[in-house]
């Protein structure tokens, strides 16, 4: 949608940010993501943001249409493998790069995208963007993750992830060699003070617990798994950045960049093995695993040649 605006004299030497929110009806934030755009052009050429508005200048404004940053878009998502297909749940292989559901900033793949894309149709109650989701993982970490198809396993599911009767097991890779070998991580887990988008050990946080056991070392870093008995954000990233032996290419958790390049990594090593839970139904033990995929399993050649 194209619009022509001419400034009124009561917005002369306003801020073009404040006064295009003002003429157009819309958030000041709204007007400044367009201007950012290009999309305020006055005299042929794009306005800047430090701009100021002159009485009688014509604005041409180009509102691009956006789409419903909740809207689920069905798209056959590369990568995404079905493990366990059930008339109650399907459990999925999720590639890298991949959300679990929609969400606000988040413009890529999804897991509920992919299923609604290969023709999987989830009923379950609550958003229409998180159909079936009962567990997430990060964007960057890969692996088993089961979804729900029905409102019975829906519900039966989500309580077993919250009375922790699920067994999660990750694979990761970590810097040094962590001293014990095998040991338990019991740190509460919050925002970062200084940072919205990490998660930090803080005393005030969620209380959070890891437990690992080293299954191979190769020097510069060590293959370590993992059972989760909580579920934060981060958790598995922000426990072994706190040992300081952050997860192998993990960059955002104060991993080395120069073993990351070596070992061909664009994102941390972690991976998210096995998932074992009770039927939702029957009541019998579910375990579904979960294979390496290529970017990981490259880098622990690597390792294991000694070339890192």
């Amino acid at each position: 949608m194209s619009e022509r605006v001419v400034v009124p004299e009561e917005l002369d030497g306003a801020r073009v940010d404040a006064g295009l929110a003002k003429l157009m009806g819309m958030s000041r934030s709204s007007a400044a993501t367009l201007i950012a755009e290009g999309n305020v052009v006055s005299g042929g050429k794009p306005v800047g943001k430090s701009a100021k508005l002159a009485s009688g200048t014509v604005l041409h404004v180009t509102v691009p249409e956006r789409r419903d940053p909740l809207e689920v878009v069905e798209e056959v998502v590369e990568g995404l493998k079905i493990l366990l297909d059930d008339d109650d749940f399907v459990v999925v292989d999720k590639p890298v790069g991949v959300a679990a559901h929609p969400s606000p900033g988040w413009v890529g793949p999804t897991v509920v995208g992919g299923l609604a894309g290969a023709g999987y149709r989830i009923s379950t109650s609550g958003a229409t963007e998180r159909a079936g989701i009962v567990h997430r993982l990060d964007v960057g970490t890969s692996g088993v993750m089961v979804v729900a198809k029905t409102e019975p396993a829906y519900t039966a599911l989500k309580r077993a992830f919250k009375e922790r009767t699920v067994d999660k097991v990750y694979h990761a890779v970590v810097q040094g060699l962590p001293d014990p070998l095998q040991g338990t991580i019991d740190a509460p887990i919050g925002r970062h003070p200084g940072h919205d988008w990490r998660f930090a050990v803080i005393e005030d946080g969620r209380p959070s617990v890891t437990h690992y056991e080293v299954l191979e070392a190769f020097g510069k870093a060590t293959l370590v798994e993992v059972h989760l008995e909580t579920g934060r954000t981060h958790q598995i990233r922000v426990h072994f950045a706190a040992l300081r032996h952050p997860c192998v290419g993990d960059l955002t958790y104060g991993a080395d960049p120069r073993l990351a390049a070596t070992l061909g990594l664009t994102r941390q090593w972690l991976h998210a093995r096995e998932l074992g839970f009770d039927h939702p139904r029957t009541g019998e033990r579910v375990t579904v695993t979960s294979e390496y995929p290529e970017d990981l399993a490259y880098a622990l050649e690597v390792l294991g040649t000694g070339k890192a």
